[in-house]
């Protein structure tokens, strides 16, 4: 098992910055890439940026630009640096973990608890 620890959250006004972290434990060598996803009130839980263990990242479009995806060298923590946060940012941000799919997409064994992100005018 992998277990996944997100801190960071808060509020922050609109274009303003946050940075979430997530630490890794557990069996680590189960997974290849760690990432962060989204969801919104009424919402489907979204992709936001997934990195690899080979640092090679992907970033949803409406993020692209104001969204950083990092981790340190030991490969067990995560960082989302997320500047110039707009209203339509809100949502509980979950840290995942998984191996990547020979399509190149992010398969999520592991999921984090989850840390609020609130954007206000």
């Amino acid at each position: 098992q992998v277990q996944l620890v997100e801190s960071g959250g808060g509020l922050v006004q609109a274009g303003g910055s946050l940075r979430l972290s997530c630490a890794a434990s557990g069996s680590i060598f189960r997974i290849n890439v760690m990432g962060w996803y989204r969801q919104a009130p009424g919402k489907q839980r979204e992709l936001v940026a997934h990195i690899t263990n080979n640092d090679s990242t992907n970033y949803a479009g409406s993020v692209k630009g104001r969204f950083t995806i990092s981790r340190d060298n030991a490969k067990t923590t995560v960082y989302l640096q997320m500047n110039s946060l707009k209203l339509e940012d809100t949502a509980v941000y979950y840290c995942a973990a998984g191996k990547m799919t020979f399509s190149a997409t992010m398969e999520v064994n592991y999921w984090g608890l989850g840390t609020q992100v609130t954007v206000s005018s």
